[in-house]
């Protein structure tokens, strides 16, 4: 994995207001159409300050990284997350801010899985990427680059107005793991229904300060390792216990999310349970998320979720499904006991969830 580093002459003065490093990994907002107006390409990013000809009036020294080659979002794996992370702790003290370009359809992944990865952060990582390619009259890139960049580069005396990994698209700035994916044809493609916006981009930007995380006392910690034997079971009416006990039994399975009804209810089937309970007694470890885009789990609530609570299944909160299994690849590659993992999980690590007393 090779990443081409350019500085860019942003005619920035002498002594800038702050430092950004740009971090290209692929995706819409990357390309361009080639020379026969056919197929879409990246661009050479050496040459992104002739693409947003506004970067020019930022008084910031702006950095570039590029992924050779880019890759497609969908090809995102964990050995990426690690890499961006290690990317972030070698370039940390000489930067104010970091914004990394990437494809929208598993942004809120690659965003959630950062903000476990970096812990005691207190420099904005704002993710962000397009619906339009660049070099199309009608994108998005342009907006959504420079006003990530802005805020990146946003300081109130002296420190970082959002020291957090978040995602920045079309209008709003969403905290990186409380977001999900709502559109693919229009331009406001992510929402997060559980936590509020952490900013607006109207004609000023307007940071709602109180729910941005505040800056931690203690330096950062980079993170190496996740564990990737995880698996998501979304439950639905009609389940097939072939295909449950399929993925519970899967060959080296560490940890599964589970996807319930409502408040985290589940089927009382009599087989699905017995499969469950073996599964936590071998060793597996479960969490309960809701698929309600705005729900949260209350295990024991009802019946229906009372039996996931015995047996041990972990409670997710308000948890998104991509911060759930971000979080459980995260946890289940710390050195520690089974008891806990199970701890941690329940626990709020970056803001991730909601934890009910």
């Amino acid at each position: 994995m090779k990443f081409l580093k350019v500085n860019i002459n942003t005619a920035a003065p002498r002594d800038p207001e702050a430092s950004i490093l740009l971090i290209y990994t692929g995706g819409t907002i990357g390309m361009v159409s080639d020379k026969d107006d056919q197929h879409l390409v990246p661009f050479d990013f050496s040459e992104v300050i002739h693409r947003v000809p506004e970067m020019r009036q930022f008084k910031v020294m702006l950095t570039v990284l590029s992924l050779d080659p880019p890759i497609d979002s969908s090809n995102i794996e964990v050995e990426h997350w690690i890499k961006l992370a290690q990317i972030i702790q070698v370039n940390y003290q000489d930067y104010d801010g970091f914004v990394i370009l990437h494809g929208t359809d598993t942004m809120a992944y690659s965003a959630s899985a950062m903000s476990f990865l970096l812990e005691n952060l207190s420099k904005p990582v704002i993710f962000t990427g397009a619906q339009v390619p660049i070099g199309r009259m009608r994108t998005d890139a342009r907006r959504n680059l420079i006003t990530a960049l802005e805020i990146a580069s946003a300081q109130r005396s002296g420190k970082p107005v959002v020291p957090e990994v978040s995602i920045f698209f079309n209008t709003l700035l969403l905290r990186g793991n409380r977001s999900t994916k709502v559109e693919s044809r229009h331009f406001n493609a992510f929402h997060s229904g559980k936590y509020p916006q952490l900013a607006k981009a109207g004609i000023d930007i307007e940071f709602n300060r109180s729910v941005i995380l505040p800056p931690p006392a203690e330096p950062l910690k980079v993170y190496q390792e996740l564990e990737s034997r995880v698996a998501v079971l979304k439950l639905f009416p009609g389940l097939n216990k072939a295909l449950v006990e399929a993925i519970l039994k899967s060959e080296g399975l560490q940890g599964l999310v589970l996807e319930t009804f409502g408040a985290g209810n589940a089927p009382t089937y009599p087989w699905f349970l017995k499969l469950l309970r073996e599964a936590v007694d071998r060793g597996i470890t479960i969490l309960n998320v809701s698929q309600c885009e705005e729900g949260e789990v209350h295990q024991g609530q009802y019946e229906t979720s009372f039996y996931l609570k015995e047996m041990g299944v972990i409670s997710g909160s308000d948890m998104s499904t991509e911060a759930a299994v971000t979080k459980l690849m995260f946890v289940l590659a710390q050195d520690i006991s089974q008891q806990e993992k199970a701890c941690m999980l329940a626990q709020n690590l970056r803001g991730e969830m909601t934890c009910r007393i």
